[in-house]
């Protein structure tokens, strides 16, 4: 059986172009992210998002608290674990000056947004996210990832997936006390 010479130079020709438009965007990407290293100690990027119920909302305006910034989903699993975690210690820790937000990274609507976030029993404030605030802190590539700042607004440490509520515990402990936690937990 023969093969036609130009089929051939077509299907190459269409996987070079893959190819080429593949590395492109790879490199697109990675450009457009902050490595996250880069960012320890440093004050989180700043941003303005809409909350659920409407409002503009910026990060500055939780400074001189300990954040607790949680970047979620919907559809994510281990977010469902940990949201009543968040809500518990936002009632244990608020008073102390801890502030946790949820920044929403899905296609979700802000109704089914907030419907899921009141079964979970939230009671701190959701975002409705956008993907070049993800790509501010380090391209939010898996879900959960949360960041811990001190009250002064600076990084100092984050979390990739689910974690235990005690270690997530520990460390708003040691961010409220003096804004640094050990490097372990970094």
């Amino acid at each position: 059986m023969k093969r036609d010479p130009v089929i051939i130079i077509v299907v190459a020709m269409v996987v070079s172009i893959m190819l080429v438009f593949g590395l492109h965007m790879a490199r697109r990407n990675s450009a457009r992210t902050t490595p996250i290293a880069s960012l320890q100690g440093k004050p989180a990027p700043e941003f303005t998002l809409q909350s659920l119920d409407g409002k503009t909302v910026h990060l500055s305006d939780f400074r001189g608290k300990g954040v607790l910034l949680n970047f979620w989903a919907t559809w994510c699993q281990p977010c469902k674990i940990e949201m009543p975690w968040f809500a518990e210690l936002q009632n244990r820790y608020g008073p102390q000056g801890l502030q946790i937000v949820g920044v929403a990274m899905d296609d979700a609507s802000p109704e089914d947004i907030g419907k899921f976030a009141k079964e979970l029993g939230v009671n701190y404030p959701i975002l409705v996210g956008k993907e070049e605030v993800g790509d501010a802190y380090g391209g939010v590539q898996f879900l959960p990832e949360t960041f811990f700042l001190a009250r002064d607004g600076k990084i100092v440490g984050k979390v990739f997936g689910l974690k235990s509520k005690s270690e997530f515990e520990d460390t708003i402990k040691k961010i409220l006390a003096n804004g640094e936690i050990a490097q372990s937990q970094k």
